[in-house]
């Protein structure tokens, strides 16, 4: 059984593919690996704008890289300049292929519109248990996120009511 705004499509190399409902903060649509993290994150200070690197060593993902990537983390924190550093990162093709939230601020938010990177939020606190490197497709515009869920190492079954 899944929760409402989800549905678990087939696949025969994935438990299922799970399809979200959630709220366009800046459209557009992309897919790649999800990178993921259950602390927020203050784009000044915890991001190098010239390579995309988290440098922060107090921070999750500290030596990991946002390029590319569909970055999914609780919100934004921190300095009104990290609106900016997300639009560096764009300039210089080291930004996320998408962000996802649980709930935007207007850091992440202004930064996602000014750069042209989809954005969405409004999504299940669960979806911060998706493995990295988990497939996502977020489609924005239409207030789509799509996960490739494959089954988990400890023998839970992703299809629970307490999933997604």
């Amino acid at each position: 059984m899944s929760l409402p705004g989800t549905k678990l499509g087939n696949d025969v190399d994935t438990v299922g593919i799970i399809e979200i409902a959630c709220h366009k903060v800046s459209g557009g649509n992309a897919q790649g690996e999800a990178l993921v993290t259950r602390e927020p994150i203050s784009f000044l200070g915890t991001v190098d704008p010239e390579t995309g690197k988290v440098v922060d060593p107090e921070h999750e993902l500290y030596g990991r890289y946002v390029a590319g990537k569909i970055l999914i983390f609780p919100g934004g924190k921190g300095s009104t300049v990290g609106s900016y550093v997300i639009y560096q990162l764009k300039k210089r093709g080291v930004a996320p292929a998408a962000m996802v939230n649980l709930k935007s601020e207007p850091i992440v938010a202004v930064g996602a519109i000014i750069s042209g990177i989809p954005l969405v939020d409004r999504v299940p606190s669960s979806l911060l248990d998706v493995e990295a490197g988990t497939r996502v497709v977020v489609d924005a515009d239409k207030g789509i996120l799509k996960a490739h869920l494959k089954a988990p190492s400890d023998g839970r079954d992703l299809r629970s009511e307490k999933t997604f």
